[in-house]
């Protein structure tokens, strides 16, 4: 028996040992299955909401059109010859009278004295038939001569009456080719390159074959010309009826202007013209904005985009652009209600104000729009919202009031 139970104990002893670990492994793992049950739902994601801002705004409409030259004109030789010299530099800013170019004037010289001479003669010619149809007055009383001498010799002062007059006419007709061979700078501007060199012969006179030297065009001002639709153009005359004068004809509508280059409308004009009619082919009339140009940027055909009013100043609401969302062809916004749960509502979006979009319907003035985490919330999802702080200077949930623009 002794030698039994030496034999068995070791086993006995080896089942229970095994039996022990595996209820400690189970045991373990039944722990750790406990401790990775979640303990609830994630957190509500934080967002960022503000107020809508409210701000007096003007609607505008944006037009892109050319600038055109107050004055162009073409200098055109005014009389025939060889051109003697050229006084300028392609492409420099002229003043009004300054030399540009000479056309040999002897030729219109030796006319000149030529009249000149012929009126002295004339003159002498005309002194003595004025002495002679003295005479001849007495003559014919006392009847020396007859009644038909005498008439010619009132026709021979008559004659010499007419050559006096066709001599003086032909002096001033001289003395104007004569200055007609300086030609000068008609008005302040910019002239091109010039067309013809010295030497070569120009044609002058009052027909279209005369030659074209060179074309000058002001700068300063400058008009910018552009085109708007029928509906805009009844849109801008039922605002001018109103009583509202920012698209009155006779007002003189503010404009704001910028380059291609530029990325905001910082010039400032006014409109000085609207066209008579509507073009019949393109259903579009002409309207026209004088710009100061002091320090020559602007060029004729130069294209800008204009920005002009398009209705009188209202209370509007304004959010943060970066707040509005895209929903096919529709706009919305996200908006935080009472139980602090996000709600969608779409809107009906208006200008661009700065960094803020002007919304025409859809929210409340006291709506919490969300404006910064957007990409982590839903339609129905509870959130954190957390109230944007105001910026410097400025009340949270309110803006600056927007002025018209003003001309400098």
């Amino acid at each position: 028996m002794n030698g039994f139970r030496n034999v068995k104990s070791p086993d006995i002893s080896a089942t229970l040992r095994r039996v022990s670990v595996a209820l400690a492994l189970a045991t373990l793992v039944v722990s750790c299955g406990e401790s990775q049950k979640p303990a609830g739902g994630p957190p509500p994601p934080t967002v960022t909401v503000a107020k809508s801002a409210t701000q007096t705004v003007v609607d505008h409409d944006e037009y892109v059109g050319r600038f055109i030259a107050v004055d162009s004109v073409e200098v055109r030789a005014r009389v025939s010859g060889y051109l003697d010299g050229v006084h300028f530099k392609d492409g420099q800013m002229v003043k009004q009278g300054d030399l540009l170019f000479t056309v040999d004037k002897r030729t219109f010289q030796n006319t000149l004295d030529q009249a000149r001479a012929n009126l002295v003669q004339a003159k002498s010619n005309l002194a003595y038939t004025e002495s002679d149809l003295a005479r001849g007055q007495q003559l014919v009383r006392d009847k020396t001569i007859t009644e038909q001498t005498f008439e010619q010799r009132s026709q021979a002062f008559r004659n010499a009456q007419a050559s006096v007059s066709n001599t003086e006419a032909a002096i001033r007709q001289a003395e104007l080719d004569l200055e007609f061979t300086e030609l000068r700078a008609p008005i302040n501007g910019r002239i091109g390159d010039r067309r013809v060199s010295p030497g070569n012969l120009v044609t002058g006179g009052a027909g279209g074959n005369t030659t074209l030297l060179a074309t000058i065009v002001s700068l300063d001002p400058i008009r910018f010309e552009f085109t708007f639709d029928e509906a805009s153009y009844l849109r801008y005359e039922r605002l001018a009826k109103s009583g509202s004068d920012v698209a009155s004809r006779n007002a003189g509508v503010p404009v704001a202007l910028k380059l291609i280059d530029e990325p905001e409308f910082t010039h400032r004009g006014r409109m000085d013209f609207i066209d008579n009619v509507i073009d019949r082919s393109t259903g579009t009339i002409r309207g026209r904005a004088v710009f100061d140009n002091s320090n020559g940027v602007f060029t004729p055909g130069m294209f800008a985009r204009a920005q002009v009013p398009g209705s009188a100043s209202y209370q509007a609401l304004l959010v943060p652009d970066v707040a509005i969302g895209s929903e096919q062809v529709r706009k919305y916004v996200l908006v935080v209600d009472g139980e602090g749960v996000a709600r969608l509502k779409y809107v009906k979006l208006g200008q661009l104000v700065g960094d803020l979009r002007v919304i025409k319907d859809g929210i409340a003035p006291d709506d919490r729009v969300i404006v910064n985490g957007m990409a982590r919330v839903r339609p129905g999802l509870k959130v954190n919202a957390q109230e944007k702080p105001a910026e410097p200077g400025k009340p949270a949930g309110n803006a600056a009031p927007a002025s018209p623009a003003k001309t400098d």
